[in-house]
C-alpha cells in the first residue's frame, strides 16, 4: 500500500526552466517543431537525479487557449508522439525522448503540451509510503508552412492592480497572423503619462527581460491573451501606453 501524491510542475505564462530537486530535471520546456522536413521533430532530456531507478511516461494532451493563458487540456493526441513513450532511468542518468510531430498539414500552427509524469513504483506487500510524484509540462508548439506568419499589436493597456494591491500595466496581445508568436521575440515600451500628460515611466524591456518578467509570451494563431506586467507606475491616474517592436518570427 501507498499514498501517491502528484506535484505538478506545469511551465505556462513563464515558460521557465524548472526542475524538481528530489526527483527529475526536463529540458527544454518549450519546443517548437515544422509540421514537414527535419524540424518535425526534437528532443527533450530527463535527468534523474535521485538515488533510486526513475520511471517515466511522456503523454501528449492538446492545449487550451483562454482570455488570459495557455493550459493542458485532458484531450490526449497522437498528432506528437514520444519515442519511447516510457522509460526507466537509472539514478544519475538522462534520458532522451524524441517528440515527432505525425500529424496532418494544417493551415494554421498547432500546439500541446508533453506531460513528463514520474509513475509510481510499486512497493513490498505489507510496507506502507507517501510517494510524490512529479509531473512537468514541456510546451510543444508546431507551425505550419501553410499558415501566415505571426502579426502581434498591442491593445487596451491599462493600469490596474496586481495580486500585492500594487498599480502596474496591463495589456493585450493581439495575433493577426495564422502561425503562433511570442510577445518576447520582440521589444516592449512601457509608457505612463499623468492626468497633466506628463511622462513619469518609460521602460523598455528587451527579449531576455521579457522572458525573465512576464515570460515567453505565446500568443495562439487568430488569438488575443491580456498580460499583466510587473511593470509598476506612480498612481492609478493618468494613462498608460504600451508598444511593441517585432524581431524574429517562426
Amino acid at each position: 500500500m501507498f499514498r501517491r501524491i502528484l506535484t505538478s510542475l506545469a511551465v505556462l505564462t513563464g515558460l521557465f526552466a524548472v526542475s524538481a530537486v528530489i526527483a527529475m530535471t526536463v529540458q527544454p520546456v518549450v519546443v517548437d517543431l515544422k509540421m514537414v522536413g527535419r524540424e518535425a521533430s526534437a528532443p527533450i532530456r530527463v535527468e534523474n537525479n535521485g538515488p533510486t531507478p526513475l520511471p517515466v511516461e511522456v503523454r501528449i494532451v492538446e492545449t487550451e487557449f483562454t482570455a488570459d493563458s495557455v493550459g493542458a487540456s485532458d484531450r490526449v493526441s497522437e498528432d506528437v508522439v514520444a519515442f519511447p513513450p516510457q522509460a526507466i532511468i537509472p539514478p544519475g542518468e538522462t534520458q532522451v525522448f524524441r517528440l515527432q510531430y505525425l500529424g496532418e498539414q494544417s493551415e494554421k500552427s498547432r500546439h500541446y503540451y508533453a506531460e513528463v509524469s514520474q509513475l509510481p513504483v510499486e512497493l513490498p506487500e505489507g510496507q506502507s509510503a507517501i510517494q510524490i510524484l512529479y509531473n512537468f509540462q514541456v510546451m510543444v508548439n508546431v507551425a505550419s508552412a501553410l499558415a501566415s506568419p505571426p502579426a502581434l499589436t498591442i491593445e487596451n493597456p491599462a493600469i490596474v492592480q496586481n495580486a500585492e494591491g500594487k498599480n502596474v500595466i496591463a495589456f493585450t496581445v493581439k495575433n493577426t497572423g495564422t502561425n503562433y508568436g511570442y510577445l518576447s521575440t520582440g521589444r516592449v515600451t512601457f509608457i505612463h503619462r499623468d492626468a497633466s500628460g506628463r511622462e513619469t515611466l518609460r521602460r523598455v524591456l528587451s527579449s531576455n527581460d521579457i522572458q525573465q518578467m512576464i515570460g515567453f509570451g505565446l500568443i495562439g494563431p487568430e488569438t488575443s491573451r491580456r498580460f499583466v506586467s510587473p511593470i509598476e507606475v506612480e498612481s492609478a491616474g493618468g494613462v498608460a501606453e504600451v508598444q511593441f517592436a517585432a524581431g524574429r518570427g517562426r
